[in-house]
C-alpha cells in the first residue's frame, strides 16, 4: 500500500523527503541512509539526497515502504 506524503512547495529533495516521510529521524542521516538502502524514484534507483522531488513522484523503500509526493 502507499502512503502519499503531502508536500507545500513545488519540489523537495530526496534527502528532505526521508525526514518527512519520517523514514529518518534528522536530515543529517539521510547520506548514511542512502548508503545503506535501495531507494527506487518512479522505478529507478537513486542514492543522491539532492534528488529532486515533485507531486506525482514515486518512491520505493523495500522493507520501509512504498510512497506517493501529493500536495
Amino acid at each position: 500500500m502507499e502512503k502519499n506524503v503531502s508536500i507545500e512547495t513545488e519540489i523537495i529533495t530526496l534527502g528532505q523527503f526521508l525526514k518527512l516521510a519520517d523514514v529518518i529521524q534528522s536530515g543529517g542521516m539521510a547520506k548514511w541512509f542512502l548508503s545503506e538502502h535501495d531507494v527506487f524514484v518512479n522505478g529507478e534507483q537513486d542514492q543522491r539526497r539532492g534528488r529532486k522531488l515533485s507531486v506525482g513522484d514515486r518512491i520505493e523503500i523495500p522493507s520501509v515502504g512504498n510512497f506517493v509526493i501529493s500536495r
